[in-house]
Formats: structure tokens, sequence, C-alpha cells
């Protein structure tokens, strides 16, 4: 079975009425409660645990990791940052979601600022499906349509997407790559852009289907893992 980790820092639903009355348990436990439809094993964990919840015990046990944060990025300690991305490289696939976009851990994998623009506006968002064909998309159908959300506008300051499942478009009028996966390592990332705490985005069973689908797809088996070393006997006779 798959073992997913939701990682959220749990802050917002602290100190933002309307965030804690939207997920009174936190964004990590609507998140793993909605995937609880899906045949996954589902843990959480938050910034305040010990080692923010991704101990070295963890991540071994961990095929997927799942990461929402916002306000308090600065507050990850960077030896867990170190620690995520050996386990990314390793293999362990990885779905950043929302504003996670500026999260240590996704800026140190993509090697860019990860910029964008951004407003909050309770604009209406259409999430496109730009590849069909991809196992991310099952069960959706041409645009995922969310009444209100925050608008996140190009330009998004990441390395050229290997594949572009989804573009939004956004009432004001911009367009963003919404849906992105890359490759590091035997690792798998996805990033996907919707869910602003203030919005209840993640009790959208379009929403969770997607990052379900994003778990299954990241989750997939690896090839041979690599090795690096010297070698010094051929494989043909010289």
């Amino acid at each position: 079975m798959t073992q997913v980790t939701v990682w959220n820092e749990n802050r917002h639903e602290k100190t933002n009425p309307k965030a804690a009355e939207i997920y009174p348990n936190g964004i990590h436990q609507a998140i793993a409660s909605n995937l609880g439809e899906y045949e996954f094993s589902i843990r959480t964990a938050t910034l305040d645990e010990s080692e923010h919840g991704l101990t070295p015990d963890v991540l071994a046990n961990t095929d997927v990791l799942i990461w929402w944060g916002h306000m308090a990025h600065d507050e990850v300690a960077d030896k867990i940052v170190e620690r995520v991305h050996a386990r990314v490289l390793e293999g362990m696939g990885l779905i950043v979601l929302h504003s996670a976009h500026y999260s240590k851990i996704f800026r140190k994998l993509m090697g860019t600022t990860c910029g964008l623009k951004w407003r909050e506006a309770d604009e209406k968002e259409r999430l496109w499906v730009v590849n069909p064909a991809h196992p991310i998309t099952a069960g959706i159908g041409e645009y995922i349509e969310l009444p209100e959300e925050e608008m996140y506008g190009e330009h998004f300051d990441i390395p050229a997407p290997e594949e572009l499942i989804f573009l939004s478009w956004f009432a004001g009028g911009e367009a963003f790559r919404s849906g992105c996966t890359f490759t590091r390592g035997q690792g798998k990332i996805f990033y996907f852009r919707p869910g602003h705490e203030t919005y209840p985005t993640y009790h959208n069973k379009e929403i969770i289907r997607v990052i379900a689908n994003a778990v299954k797809w990241a989750s997939q088996p690896k090839g041979t893992k690599p090795t690096h070393v010297n070698v010094p006997v051929p494989l043909e006779k010289l």
C-alpha cells in the first residue's frame, strides 16, 4: 500500500478565523481525510512537531510527501530540507501545493526563485486540462472550475516543466501554469496551484481526485537506481 505523508505548517488555521472555520482540524487533516476513499496509508506531520514530524524513520517509510506551507517557510529547518531533498533524489515522490511554491524544498529542487504574481479578490478559477492523456487527469473532465480562489499569474519563475498538466484562467484575465511535473534524481514532483487557506478548495472532490492521481503517479515503480563509481573493469574486452 502506498505510504503518504501530508505535511502542513498549520499556522493559518490557528490564527485566521476564516481558515479555522473551513479547516478546523487543519489543512493536513482535511486532505488526509478526503483522501481516505483511496487505498493509501496516510499519516500527517506539521511544522511544530519535533523535527517538523519528518524524522528519518517517517521519511524512509514515505512513498509520497504532500507539502502545504505559506507564512512560515523560513521556520523550516535547513537540516530537514536537506533530509527531504535527499529522499526525493532517492525516489520519494513530492506533491507541492499552492503557496508551497515558495517553500525551501521546492526552491532547492527547482534552483530558481519560484516567484509569481498574486491577488486575493475572490476570483473564479478555471483549471484547463492541457494534457488529457496524463494519468494525473484521470476522471477529470476538460476543466475544473473553482468559484473563488486566490489568483496566481505569470511569469512563474520555475524551470520549464517536463509536463504541463493544467493551465489556469482567472476572472481577472491572468493565466498560470497550475499543474507541472518534474523529475529530480529518482523522484517525481508535481506542483499543483489551487488551495488558498480561506477557500474550501481541499473539500472539492475533483481537486482531491487530482491529488490522489498524483500520488499514484509519483509512487510508480522506478527503474534501477544508478551508481556513480569508478568502473575499472569494462563490460567489453579492450
